[in-house]
């Protein structure tokens, strides 16, 4: 279990570091699953309570094993964004995104802003970390370029 624990808190982190900015939304998938996740972990647990109290109020008996499996749907639904998230943060960046990414820790330097070193192989977290302090620091217009 540690295993999907570390994945879980992994993808928590990225979800908490990768910046919420609508131009990133037509390059990565991060934008929407990063959303639906969010939505999911604020409103599961209020539908699954909700699915319960109308189960014991106005439910029969014989439907409670449906209920069970509807709820631990709806419980795995915001799970399954934070797996996803943990995976996509431990993956390697592929070529032409290395490059993207070294571009833009040099011009976060060359801005002066002080910034972690580049890492020789980075992954999709490294990448939203240079991205939220290039969307903090340096015009937006950095994303066009």
């Amino acid at each position: 279990m540690g295993v999907l624990a570390n994945t879980l808190y992994r993808g928590k982190q990225y979800l908490a570091i990768w910046p919420q900015e609508k131009q990133l939304a037509a390059l990565f998938p991060e934008y929407r699953i990063m959303a639906a996740t969010r939505l999911g972990v604020k409103t599961m647990p209020a539908l699954i309570t909700f699915s319960l109290l109308c189960q014991f109020q106005f439910g029969e008996p014989g439907l409670w094993p449906s209920v069970v499996a509807s709820v631990l749907f709806l419980a795995s639904l915001p799970v399954q964004g934070l797996y996803w998230l943990g995976k996509r943060a431990d993956t390697l960046l592929p070529p032409s995104l290395v490059n993207w990414y070294r571009q833009l820790h040099q011009k976060i330097a060359a801005a002066g802003v002080k910034v972690k070193e580049p890492v020789a192989r980075p992954r999709y977290f490294e990448l939203g970390e240079t991205l939220s302090v290039a969307f903090r620091q340096l015009d937006k217009s950095f994303i066009n370029e």
